[in-house]
Parts: C-alpha cells; structure tokens; sequence
C-alpha cells in the first residue's frame, strides 16, 4: 500500500525507492543532511521532491568518499567549502591509497617469487620470507645486508642450473606484469631497503 499523498513520500517508501535504510534516513535528518519538508498527522517523515534531489545529492557527493559533514557544508553552500577543492582534496587520498595498494602488490609479488623459489614449502621458508619483506619497511643495517647477500649466494649455488633458468623465467614474467610506476616503485625500495656504503 502507498502513501504518497500531494507528491510526498513516507520515509519506508523514500528508503525502498533508494535502497538506503529508514535507519540511515533518519541519521542524515538528525545530521542536517536531509530535512523532511514535512510530517503526516501521524508524526510520521514526508518527503517531497526537492527532499528527493537533495538526497540524490548526498548520494552522489557520497559516492565520491566525502564525509557527511563536508556534505553538508557542500549541500548548504557555505562559503569556506569549495565543491572543487574537496574533492580535489578526495582524489589526493585515493591516489595515496593507490600508491599504498601498488606497493603492497609489488610486496606480494616479491613474496610470492621469494616462495615459488624457495626449495621447500615449509612454513619456516615462509616465516623466513615474511621476515625478509617486513624488512624492506625500513633502510637495512650494513650487517643486515651482508647477512641476506650471503644467504642469497648460498641459496643461488644449491639450485641446479634447471632451477636457476625457471627462477630467472618466473622473475621475468612478474617483471612482465608491472607497470612503469611498479618498476621505478620497486627500484626506489630496492635502494632504500640496500643502501649503498
């Protein structure tokens, strides 16, 4: 059963129609975000449709990451709130986040080539790895570098010759799937993690 009357709309009937919740309805009101323009006899939300346009707004500016109080300010045009610059200021922290997410793949993959090479599977080669890309986090000590060069050399001269082409060819093809950004990423934290005396 409907009760839009004169063009309003009940507050069920604005949440099934957006398929946001009463609950969040009623947050947005209790925030300024979304007055409703008027009350049935009942004391019951009705909204008309410049309520309905304001909330497609919030939605939209939502969508966009901004927080509800920024909203706010957007949708009430207060003077200190310029529209382009917070989102301008959005886009700064999703190109951060992207940033982090690269660098944490190219974590991944450096995990993943260090256990694809490994001779066993055991979880000690795996804490071992772990170990080693926690490491990266931070420039390495002088002994810290000699300890992993010399772990490498000894590692690179058990593998076989037939071992060594597939780790080169797996390298390669990891090497493959990045991007520009992702090699010049991995070079910089190459550097950081082994500084050069």
């Amino acid at each position: 059963m409907t009760h839009t009357t004169g063009g309003t709309r009940r507050i069920g009937e604005l949440a099934r129609e957006t398929g946001l919740s009463i609950r969040a309805l009623r947050h947005y009101d209790r925030l300024g975000l979304l007055t409703p323009s008027a009350r049935s006899e009942g004391g019951h939300r009705c909204y008309d449709a410049d309520d309905v346009r304001r909330l497609h707004r919030v939605l939209a500016l939502r969508s966009f990451g901004l927080p509800l109080a920024q909203i706010r300010a957007v949708l009430d045009d207060e003077p200190d709130h310029d529209p382009a610059e917070l989102i301008r200021r959005r886009l700064d922290v999703v190109e951060e986040r992207l940033r982090q997410t690269a660098e944490l793949r190219l974590r991944l993959l450096g995990a993943l080539s260090a256990l694809d090479a490994a001779a066993d599977g055991s979880t000690e080669a795996y804490l071992d790895v772990i170990e080693e890309m926690t490491a990266v986090e931070r420039p390495l000590t002088p002994q810290e570098v000699a300890r992993l060069g010399e772990a490498r050399r000894r590692w690179a001269a058990s593998l076989g010759e037939e071992e060594l082409r597939a780790l080169h060819h797996r390298r390669a093809e990891i090497f493959a799937t990045m991007g520009e950004d992702e090699r010049r990423l991995m070079s910089e934290r190459r550097r950081q993690a082994f500084p050069q005396p």
